[in-house]
């Protein structure tokens, strides 16, 4: 491969990265099909790796694939007579910009029609038709540029799996005859919450990795909260929408502080403060202040983020406002009733009020189902024992938190917490 292809193929998948949500929606918003406007962006795509190469790197490359792409709608349009009508439409619209310059470009890509079928990509992507991995696979596939072997990888998935549940999506979504649409103000509520949950579970599979031997995929946490800040420009009036960008914003500050030199997890409470990106800090706080500016009473997004808030603020552990936290903690888990926000809220009790109060809240847990495999309650448990000096019962739940985990470099910090504890007996 020469210096110049190499070149070429490297603009090529940076412009695809940041371009193929657009050139997507804006296909779908044409032909009202999620897979064919795929398959066409996709026919672009590899136009380009044939042609610019020899042709050179266009003006506007976002623009020169949208264009490529829409004239391959038109082809295949012209192949269908039962969309002669469309056909027609399309092609006026078409007429002139065939002819323009690429200096003209940028009049293919209308901005506000763009952002318009994002925001429709959006809701189809994560409807809840699909299935929730069915709805990460396609939004990261459709919205994120991801690869198949990409979402594979960032999920320890085999990449057939990956493959089979995004075609399936999609044909679900046709067979389903999903209307390439946001959904009406009366729907809106329901189907926003699926799109926020889903951006949020991958940012939290960046953050904490379920399995495998890396704590944390911050590439992940990266499109996760790229597509947060798309989408609250898109519904600028959503609180919950800020508030799940803020929330993502100030929890990726953290993410330079939150590995030690040897790669293994770094506790809040231990991290070094001086390594939160401040600057998404700042933008975390920009949005939560949005998010409560606007009408009605707190989501859990937003008093998530109120909690992440209380956190920065703080320039260390000791002067965190834990009872501000346990209040926040106490009105998310009346919004959202989870035994997981009770056991969070369980060790800011303890820190506000002292391990013995937060041992009573976490062993007041001990009997919930959705619990039972969660490793987090043994690890919550193990340190306020710990903490109470009851190491012997500390190190039993330690590891009995560590055969709880498929996460390795978790693993290793609970049996090394287990081992610190014996040998304190």
């Amino acid at each position: 491969m020469t210096a110049e292809t190499a070149a070429a193929h490297r603009a090529i998948e940076a412009v695809w990265r940041l371009e193929s949500a657009r050139i997507i929606a804006g296909l779908a918003g044409l032909l009202r099909d999620v897979g064919l406007a795929e398959e066409l962006a996709q026919d672009a795509l590899v136009a380009a790796l044939e042609q610019w190469p020899a042709d050179g790197i266009p003006a506007n490359p976002g623009a020169w694939l949208m264009l490529t792409a829409r004239h391959r709608a038109i082809d295949r349009i012209r192949r269908n007579e039962r969309l002669a009508g469309k056909l027609n439409l399309l092609g006026r619209e078409l007429e002139p910009a065939q002819h323009e310059a690429p200096a003209e470009f940028d009049d293919v890509l209308d901005e506000g029609r763009i952002d318009d079928d994002l925001l429709r990509l959006m809701f189809i992507s994560c409807h809840p038709v699909l299935s929730t991995e069915a709805r990460i696979a396609l939004t990261l596939r459709l919205l994120g540029g991801l690869t198949t072997e990409e979402i594979a990888r960032a999920f320890l998935a085999a990449e057939p799996t990956i493959a089979k549940r995004i075609v399936r999506a999609k044909q679900t979504l046709a067979s389903r005859q999903v209307p390439f649409e946001v959904p009406s103000p009366a729907e809106r509520p329901g189907r926003l919450a699926s799109v926020l949950e889903v951006l949020y579970l991958v940012f939290n599979e960046g953050y904490s990795a379920m399995a495998g031997d890396d704590w944390m995929r911050p590439s992940l946490c990266n499109e996760a909260l790229r597509l947060g800040r798309v989408l609250a420009e898109l519904m600028p009036a959503e609180p919950e929408v800020h508030g799940l960008a803020a929330l993502m914003e100030i929890q990726a500050s953290r993410l330079a502080a939150r590995l030690s030199p040897d790669g293994l997890p770094v506790p809040l409470l231990e991290q070094n403060r001086g390594r939160w990106d401040q600057l998404l800090i700042r933008r975390g706080f920009t949005a939560l202040l949005r998010a409560q500016g606007l009408d009605g009473p707190p989501g859990p997004y937003v008093l998530q983020a109120a909690i992440a808030a209380c956190h920065a603020r703080a320039g260390d552990a000791a002067d965190t406002d834990w009872e501000q936290i346990e209040l926040l903690y106490r009105a998310l888990g009346a919004l959202a009733p989870s035994p997981v926000v009770e056991l969070n809220r369980a060790v800011a009790v303890a820190m506000a009020f002292g391990p013995e109060r937060g041992l009573e809240v976490v062993d007041g847990l001990a009997g919930e189902a959705a619990l039972a495999g969660y490793h987090h309650l043994p690890s919550v448990r193990g340190d306020l024992l710990a903490r109470l000096g009851r190491d012997g019962e500390a190190a039993d739940e330690f590891r009995r938190a560590a055969a709880l985990t498929r996460n390795i470099p978790e693993r290793t910090v609970l049996l090394r917490r287990a081992a610190e504890c014996e040998a304190r007996r």
